[in-house]
């Protein structure tokens, strides 16, 4: 008894619908298709192939039509997926017209139909990918806006240090993902061009009508035309993976925040409930960040994925070998991985809760030590810097090893009384009178976005 093995079990967890879609194996054969009917109307617009075989050609360029199954048989023999799929069309088109069968992939090579239908995917993918990040963009400048002086314990080396507002942590996470944005649009022009060069690159078999069928193309593509073939400079390809390791490298420093500051000791903020969400086979009281988790596990995947990008670019002389072929899974995987990060988070976010209570309280759980900073700043005016950094050091000691509230040691403390009086030294306890330019920087940011 054959049992058929399971598929996408996890695909609901690590990825989308919409993206998985695009990388789907019909989508695949889909984009060759449509390169093979855009060639056909191309040679016939620059006189080569009739009309009548463009029109033919573009009829059975249907993935509905192919057994992919067979194209996956195939492919395991002839290296590739294009020659299975331009052998399927041609016997297609040649059923219903012989001659137009003789224009099918008239002056191509299979990897200008795999790279051009990869480009087309990643076409569709980049404008899934830039809709996500408007969403995502904007749950972030809603917490900047709403939190902008909201305390929260700035933290460094996972230790409490001076405090900080929500909203200019959340700014740092929307900054970053809007530069984010901006490479993903920049590489547009370089990665949503059109391959074409026929076996060597050269385009001999089409004589002295190459460039003008590869610009035919490209215009039926709504592609641009770049200034030669690109075989084997795999750049475009590596530069769309880079980019997206980026991104996600930046989502997943987002959830390891969100991650900490939810951990049962801190309380400061908790992913939104669900029924179903985050539950635990054991332990009933459980609440598990399970979007984090997600954008963590692309965090650490996709770096990995990148590199393979980075090395299959050293490729041999006009078509490679090898590193052509590792491109082929991984490019997907990088885009379908961070789609899913991206749908986590955005979901995360826009259902965050937000404990600003908890967040003040633990503000107090030093009992002032976190403000020492401010008094020495004020001591350091009358004093210089380093003296009064030392009497602020030895303060602090003592206030730990006493379990005594820092303000009760300055009081105690001669040389400070001498330069600060008790308002003085209750007024630099207090975080709110230190967070500096936070809500500065907080307008500034948001100030930036509308003006995009």
């Amino acid at each position: 008894m054959s049992t058929q093995l399971p598929t996408h079990l996890l695909g609901h967890l690590f990825t989308t619908e919409e993206m998985r879609a695009i990388f789907s194996d019909q989508r695949q054969v889909q984009a060759m298709l449509d390169f093979e009917a855009a060639l056909g109307h191309a040679l016939a617009r620059t006189g080569i192939a009739p009309q009548a075989a463009a029109a033919k050609i573009q009829s059975k360029c249907n993935a509905k039509l192919f057994s992919m199954e067979t194209i996956a048989q195939e492919a395991a023999l002839s290296g590739n997926l294009a020659i299975p799929v331009v052998k399927q069309l041609t016997s297609l088109v040649t059923k219903a017209d012989e001659k137009a069968g003789g224009f099918v992939h008239w002056g191509a090579t299979s990897q200008d139909a795999i790279d051009t239908g990869t480009v087309l995917q990643l076409r569709d993918a980049l404008d899934l990918t830039d809709q996500t990040l408007t969403k995502l963009c904007d749950v972030l400048a809603r917490i900047c806006e709403t939190h902008k002086s909201t305390l929260v314990a700035g933290r460094t080396w996972l230790q409490q240090g001076p405090p900080v507002t929500l909203g200019l942590k959340a700014c740092g996470w929307l900054a970053a993902i809007e530069r984010h944005r901006e490479r993903l649009r920049e590489i547009r022009k370089r990665v949503l061009v059109l391959q074409f060069g026929g076996a060597v690159g050269t385009l001999a078999s089409l004589g002295n009508q190459g460039p003008a069928v590869a610009q035919a193309l490209a215009d039926e593509l709504k592609l641009t035309r770049p200034n030669l073939p690109w075989h084997t400079h795999r750049d475009r390809f590596a530069e769309v993976a880079t980019t997206m390791g980026l991104l996600v490298g930046s989502l997943g420093k987002i959830a390891r925040d969100l991650s900490l500051m939810g951990q049962t000791e801190v309380g400061e903020v908790a992913e939104p409930a669900a029924a179903g969400r985050g539950g635990s086979s054991t332990m009933p009281h459980k609440r598990n960040p399970v979007g984090s988790a997600v954008v963590l596990a692309a965090s650490i995947r996709v770096p990995a994925l990148v590199s393979v990008m980075l090395t299959s670019m050293v490729q041999e002389h006009e078509r490679g070998l090898g590193g052509w072929h590792a491109e082929w899974e991984t490019l997907p995987e990088i885009c379908t991985l961070t789609a899913g990060a991206l749908a986590h988070l955005t979901t995360v976010l826009n259902g965050l809760e937000i404990d600003s209570g908890k967040m003040k309280s633990n503000l107090e759980i030093t009992h002032g030590l976190i403000m020492a900073e401010a008094v020495a700043v004020a001591l350091a005016e009358k004093i210089g810097r380093m003296p009064a950094h030392r009497i602020l050091e030895k303060a602090s000691k003592r206030s730990a090893e006493k379990s005594q509230p820092l303000q009760s040691v300055l009081m105690e403390d001669a040389e400070v009384r001498q330069h600060l009086s008790t308002d003085d030294i209750k007024r630099l306890l207090e975080p709110k009178n230190y967070t500096g330019s936070a809500e500065i920087m907080v307008d500034k940011v948001l100030a930036d976005r509308k003006q995009k």
